[in-house]
């Protein structure tokens, strides 16, 4: 089958759990964790999924090189950066702004990790890949080139994947999900949740969690999302038709905009950490926790729920944001 054919980089299956004491806290509501900060490659995060999926296309088809894009802290960057040292290829980051004086967070983590990087300056979602491609080409290599966020077919298939393994998980546990939130930002990772979600019959509400205003290449998110599902249901033969409204994305909690910490991320690192022990990061999975705290305080969705929350990792981040998060 299509999904078991990927490079092997993570720990699998990640921990699915209940958070005890917010359950507590938030009844009628049961909540539970999905482990992805526990997948293993180079402190871990959603992205693995992705690559192991990525980084085998680029080995069959021959290619040295991986190049691949995103802000300076990245948490795809660092573990491209990774999967590409275990896969023996050359990795090249186009990072945006300007180099910083001292690397920190992601940005030094992607250095150790032995990628090259480029630094964009108002480009962080890839505009300058194929005139780098270009040059490496002229040079002998043979570049592949994963795109922003690794979010395309390829990369989604790690999700639908995912949502396999979280299936055997809730069978183990007698288990059934009702509403699940994450963060969603390049569009990869909710699309292969949808397409999952309908090939496993999970039957589950999701609920992502708008990340980046910005476009991608002139589309918005849900576009991107809505062509990377309709593209997905073809290779698994899904006859379901998908709109735009099944992959709508609630943008309610993204009026700061991405990268910029608010009390609210501030707020919902604080709950996790001293309730149960666990780190989320500022700009990812910050922002889509404390959006399902608020859905939970308003009674927003419906009362004694089993309630899943997919955290994708990102902690390093967490040492770049020092200042704004004491």
């Amino acid at each position: 089958m299509i999904l078991d054919h990927k490079f092997d980089l993570g720990f699998f299956p990640t921990p699915l759990h209940r958070i005890k004491n917010l359950s507590e806290k938030y009844a009628p509501y049961h909540i539970f964790i999905k482990r992805d900060d526990q997948t293993g490659l180079a402190s871990g995060g959603n992205k693995t999924r992705k690559l192991e999926y990525l980084i085998q296309e680029a080995l069959e088809n021959g290619c040295d090189t991986v190049i691949t894009a995103g802000a300076q802290q990245s948490n795809h960057c660092r573990q491209t950066a990774a999967a590409c040292a275990i896969a023996k290829l050359k990795c090249h980051l186009l990072l945006g702004g300007t180099a910083p004086q001292n690397y920190n967070g992601n940005l030094l983590l992607s250095h150790l990790l032995g990628a090259q990087i480029h630094f964009t300056v108002e480009n962080r979602k890839g505009e300058d890949i194929y005139s780098l491609k270009n040059k490496l080409e002229l040079e002998g290599k043979k570049p592949f080139i994963i795109p922003y966020g690794g979010s395309n077919i390829t990369g989604a298939l790690g999700f639908v994947n995912a949502v396999k393994e979280l299936k055997t998980q809730l069978i183990a546990q007698n288990l059934k999900i009702d509403y699940l939130f994450f963060a969603s930002s390049s569009g990869g990772t909710q699309a292969g949740l949808t397409l999952g979600n309908d090939l496993y019959n999970l039957n589950m509400k999701l609920i992502p969690i708008g990340i980046d205003k910005s476009e991608t290449q002139g589309l918005s998110l849900e576009e991107v999302v809505l062509h990377l599902v309709n593209e997905g249901k073809l290779l698994l033969n899904l006859k379901k038709e998908y709109t735009i409204d099944e992959v709508k994305i609630n943008n309610d909690y993204n009026e700061a905009g991405y990268g910029v910490i608010t009390e609210n991320e501030k707020g919902a690192i604080k709950e996790l950490a001293e309730n149960e022990g666990i780190l989320l990061d500022p700009v990812y999975t910050g922002r889509a926790f404390y959006a399902m705290m608020d859905y939970l305080k308003k009674n927003k969705i419906r009362s004694n729920a089993n309630i899943l929350f997919w955290h994708t990792g990102g902690f390093p981040a967490n040492f770049y944001y020092a200042d704004q998060l004491k």
